[in-house]
Parts: structure tokens; C-alpha cells; sequence
């Protein structure tokens, strides 16, 4: 009898699992048949591109068709809207760009930025740019106004209000589960540290950022007027009246938008623009199919090698916000750029740095290997959002540094941040440690048990000293200056690009193509044909790495459960899984 019973649950677990293994392989042709779909359409004469800002901007696009299962949401990749945008402007099927704004959430003002120039450039062709919106917000908003017309429909609203920064502290809420973090620093102005040390904003930090979103701030004010010929007084008088309650016909009449229409009146007018019957249909086109449009490879290769995120040395290290987020590895940077070095097919190489810095260990090793890339051929640096700190340091010693003028660089100096959990774990907890050394320092580093004493702090304080004093001949060497030089605008400023090429630390203010066309200069080539580095990983190998990754997949649901709370919670999690000694940003920009 148990024997028969064996059989059937043998069956019924066998049923199971051909029924998990079948479902499994119907996903994965699902997922790959959205994936293989990518291939453009033939583009029809009278079209329109249409570039639906609905998701979350980040530097590089990425293939990860389980977010259509998981919700996580859709990410634009700036890469993508950018070449949509140049193949838009040359192809004469496609008379116009319809901008569809949603819940557009942009990583930076100086991604932004480069869309704005870049539909600012489409424009010159002659063709036409129209945006609808249930509701603007700033940055879409910005975007619009380089436009044709500015559609919003009659019961939506139009954020304007400027720029502000609320910097978090987290002082007081580790006190309470009896954590502290103790600190070595170099650098004034390096603000980093203080979400974790002070519980409240030092002056030098409220001086940069003011300096920063003033400056940010100022360039989309001039460029919103020139625009819409709105005088900049105006637009910050409707700012700071929080035009966005007001009602709907004010936009109007302070022209900041064309006309108030519903969804279907939007598409009568673009109809009207195209020349054809309101029964007919627009030929549309999303701007993923225009950017699968074939390009021209003729010419000399020159390689566009994509570096943002945290900065961290092996791949071991997590990223401090957590969720799967982007890193720079050291390690796997310096083994790419040597391969580009090796290519005799590749002329130069544009390095598109997007970050805020990380490991200054990592950062010293990709310094060199930038260093050995250069001897063979020119290297210049697009800085994207962020190019500061460690982003910087990687950046310094190019042969040409292009910014865009709202990114935020500099912020040159390092920090070592050591997480003390000695009081939590011997008063909260209760846990006595005993002491057995040979030496003097045998149990340094164990803040489980005690904090460092002021004569390790000296020591720490002296070692990263030797670390910023590097960092200075780095910049000095690459940037053609003394040491004292570097220090009078060091002390850890972050400058947005507009003041870094005062300071000479950038040498041109421009977008990625600017950083390619200098490239193709310094090489002395005339024609030439842009490849993306580091190739990105198939479709097949992000499901996986998604069903491998346990952790990745609990962040996920974490980061949409706690929301705007799960930053401090991963920073709190995640902070002794860092290099002890960085050189970053403060770790939220949190700058709206």
C-alpha cells in the first residue's frame, strides 16, 4: 500500500514540475518574442516620431523584459532618445516629434538638458515639435518649451516652482539603535559624511548647494525664456506664486503653453500639421523604432565606452542605495579599456562618465588605465549628470573633458567612514568581549567591540590625508596645474559644468556628439561611425541574473513598499559592504 502511494505522489510531483518547467519555457518565448521585436518598421512618408516620456530616465538603456511581468516600471534610456532624436532629424519620412508626457521621473537636470539640445537641434531642420500633457512637471515642462506648440489638457496643471535640496540627515536615528559612524575627511566642502555625523547642514554645504541649484536653475530659466519669450523676472514671480494652482487659462495668457485641449483635439491639430483629412490616421512611429533605424558605419570606428553609477572595485561590493543599482567595477573597467587600447580598429575613445563617485581605490585604478589608454589613442570625457568625486578622479587625466553646463563636477577630496556598532552590540545587546593580542593593534578594526581611540583616529586622519594629496597630483597632472592650485578649488566643492570650465577643470561645454566630433578632431579623422562599450547583456541573461538574484528581487519589493524611506534603510544596511575610504558626493542629491 505505501508503495502505491509513493507511485502517486511520484506522479503528482512529476506533474508539477512539468507544469513549472512548461510555464517557464512559454514565459521565456513570451518575454523573447518582445524582446526579438525590436527590429524597426519601414518608416512611411508623413510620419510622426512619437517620444513617450513615461518612466524613469537613466543614462543607457537596458533590456529587461520581466519588468513587463514585475512592474517595475519602464526606464528611458537616455542613449536611445538621444539617437532617435539625430535619426529623426535626417530622415525626411518623419516631419515632427509628438511629446507625450507621462509620469516622467529623470535622473538629472543635465540629462534633461541634453534631450532639450538635442530636440533644439532637430528643430533647426525645420521641422515641427509638439508636446501634449495631462500635467507637466518641471523637467517636462523644460522639454516642451523648445517645441512648436505646448498642448495641456483643460483639468491639468503645470508644475513650476524651482529648485530646491533637503539634504537627509541620519545622526540622530542610528543613535537610537546605539550606532555611530566615526570620520576622517579631507575637504571643506566634501559633504558627503554628514547624513551620517551631523544633525544638521554645515555652512560650507548650504554655500555649494545654493551655488548649484542657482546655477542650474538660472541656465533653465534662460532658456525657458528665450523660448517662450517670457522675461526670467516673470518666470520666477510665477514660481514663487506656485503658478501650478493657478487656473488653467493663466498658462495661457502668461503664455506659458499654446492651447488647452483634450487627448483627441491634440491629435486633430497634428493632423492639421501634417496636412491630412481628420479620418485618415497618423503614421507614427515610437522613437525605439527610429532608433533601430540601420546607421551608417562607414569611416573610422570611434568607441563610446558608458561608465556610471557607484564606483566600487569588484563586482562583491554592493551598490549603498541597493536595488540592482548601476556600478562602475573597477576591475572589469580597467580590463575594457585595455581591450579598446589593443583594438587597432578603434581610432579614440569618448569615456560618458555619469557619477557621483564611490571607492577611491577603484577610482585610482581606472585613473591608470585611462592612463595607459591614452598612449595609444585620444580619450575624451563626456560628463553626464553627475562627474564629480571619483567620477572626476577617472576623468581627470583625458585628453578633453566636455560637460554639460547643469552637471555637477569637482568635489575633489576623500573620506574614510567607519561604522561604530560597539554600543548597540555591548549596552543594547548585552555582548561582552574579551582581549587577546600579541601586539599593540592586533584587534584594530573591530568596531563591533570598541570605537577607534583618538591615536587610530590621528593614524586614519594622516591616511587619508596621503589619499587627497594623491588625488591633488591626479588632477594637477592631468589638468596642467600645481598642487596648491587644485587645493584653492579642491576641499570637496562640487561645481556645476558652467563654473568648472572657469575653474579649467572642464575645457568645453557641450553633449556627447561635442565629445565625439573632439575626439574625431584629435584623432584626425574625418569620417567616422560611433560603437557602444561595454556591449550590454541579451535579454536571456538578464531574466536569469533576475531569477539567480534573490537579493536583487527583495529590493525590488522592498523599494516599492517603503518607498521614499527605502534609501535611508539600504544606506543603514548596506554601508558596511563599502570601501572604507571614498571619494563621492553626498549619497542622496535629493534635488527636485
Amino acid at each position: 500500500m505505501s508503495s502505491f502511494w509513493k507511485s502517486v505522489l511520484a506522479t503528482i510531483l512529476g506533474i508539477i514540475i512539468l507544469v513549472a518547467v512548461t510555464s517557464l519555457v512559454c514565459c521565456v518565448g513570451v518575454v523573447g518574442s518582445i524582446a526579438s521585436g525590436s527590429a524597426a518598421p519601414s518608416i512611411k512618408s508623413n510620419s510622426v516620431m512619437v517620444l513617450n516620456l513615461n518612466g524613469t530616465l537613466t543614462e543607457r538603456s537596458s533590456e529587461n523584459p520581466m519588468d513587463l511581468f514585475t512592474g517595475n516600471g519602464t526606464s528611458i534610456g537616455l542613449d536611445v532618445v538621444l539617437n532617435s532624436i539625430k535619426k529623426a532629424k535626417g530622415n525626411d519620412d518623419i516631419d515632427g516629434i509628438y511629446i507625450e508626457v507621462g509620469a516622467f521621473s529623470p535622473d538629472s537636470w543635465a540629462s534633461v538638458q541634453a534631450i532639450h539640445d538635442a530636440l533644439a537641434d532637430f528643430k533647426k531642420s525645420g521641422k515641427w515639435i509638439v508636446s501634449y500633457a495631462d500635467n507637466y512637471d518641471q523637467a517636462s515642462y523644460y522639454l516642451a518649451t523648445v517645441g512648436t506648440s505646448i498642448f495641456l489638457n483643460p483639468n491639468g496643471s503645470l508644475d513650476w516652482h524651482g529648485i530646491g535640496s533637503q539634504p537627509m540627515l541620519l545622526k540622530d536615528m542610528l543613535a537610537k539603535f546605539g550606532v555611530k559612524v566615526q570620520l576622517a575627511k579631507v575637504g571643506t566642502y566634501k559633504s558627503a559624511p554628514e547624513m551620517f555625523v551631523a544633525d544638521k547642514m554645515s555652512d560650507a554645504n548650504r554655500e555649494q548647494i545654493t551655488d548649484y541649484i542657482t546655477s542650474i536653475w538660472n541656465h533653465v530659466l534662460a532658456d525657458v525664456s528665450k523660448s517662450r519669450k517670457i522675461s526670467v523676472d516673470s518666470l520666477n514671480a510665477y514660481a514663487d506664486n506656485l503658478i501650478t494652482f493657478a487656473d488653467q487659462h493663466d498658462y495661457i495668457s502668461k503664455k506659458l503653453i499654446d492651447k488647452l485641449l483634450y487627448a483627441d483635439e491634440a491629435v486633430k491639430e497634428i493632423k492639421k500639421m501634417l496636412g491630412i483629412d481628420e479620418d485618415d490616421d497618423i503614421n507614427q512611429v515610437t522613437y525605439t523604432d527610429v532608433n533601430n533605424l540601420e546607421s551608417d558605419d562607414e569611416g573610422d570606428e570611434i568607441a563610446v565606452y558608458y561608465a556610471y553609477g557607484d564606483i566600487v572595485q569588484t563586482e562583491t561590493e554592493s551598490s549603498l542605495l541597493g536595488g540592482g543599482g548601476e556600478m562602475i567595477v573597477g576591475a572589469n573597467v580597467v580590463k575594457d579599456l585595455a581591450s579598446l587600447a589593443n583594438d587597432e580598429n578603434i581610432k579614440a575613445v569618448v569615456i560618458r562618465v555619469n557619477s557621483g563617485g564611490g571607492s577611491a581605490y577603484a577610482s585610482e585604478q581606472i585613473w591608470r588605465a585611462v592612463e595607459q589608454l591614452k598612449k595609444e589613442k585620444p580619450v575624451v570625457v563626456s560628463m553626464g549628470g553627475m562627474a564629480a568625486s571619483g567620477g572626476y578622479y577617472m576623468s581627470c587625466n583625458s585628453n578633453w573633458i566636455v560637460a554639460e553646463p547643469t552637471t555637477l563636477t569637482g568635489s575633489i577630496g576623500i573620506f574614510g567612514m567607519f561604522p561604530d556598532f560597539s554600543e548597540l552590540v555591548t549596552q543594547k545587546l548585552g555582548v561582552k568581549f574579551e582581549e587577546v593580542k600579541t601586539n599593540k593593534n592586533s584587534t584594530f578594526g573591530n568596531l563591533m567591540a570598541r570605537s577607534f581611540n583618538e591615536e587610530e583616529m590621528s593614524m586614519l586622519d594622516k591616511y587619508i590625508q596621503r589619499g587627497y594629496e594623491l588625488f591633488l597630483k591626479r588632477v594637477g597632472g592631468g589638468r596642467g596645474m600645481t598642487r596648491d592650485q587644485v587645493d584653492s578649488i579642491a576641499q570637496g566643492h562640487v561645481y556645476t559644468g558652467e563654473r568648472a570650465i572657469q575653474l579649467k577643470l572642464v575645457d568645453q561645454l557641450g553633449t556627447l556628439d561635442d565629445a565625439v566630433a573632439k575626439a574625431a578632431k584629435l584623432a584626425k579623422i574625418d569620417e567616422y561611425y560611433t560603437s557602444d562599450y561595454p556591449a550590454q547583456k541579451e535579454w536571456f541573461e538578464t531574466l536569469f541574473d533576475k531569477a539567480n538574484g534573490s537579493n536583487t528581487i527583495l529590493d525590488e519589493q522592498m523599494q516599492s513598499t517603503l518607498g521614499e524611506f527605502y534609501s535611508p534603510f539600504m544606506m543603514i544596511r548596506n554601508i558596511r559592504n563599502q570601501s572604507a575610504v571614498q571619494a563621492r558626493l553626498p549619497y542622496v542629491m535629493n534635488m527636485n
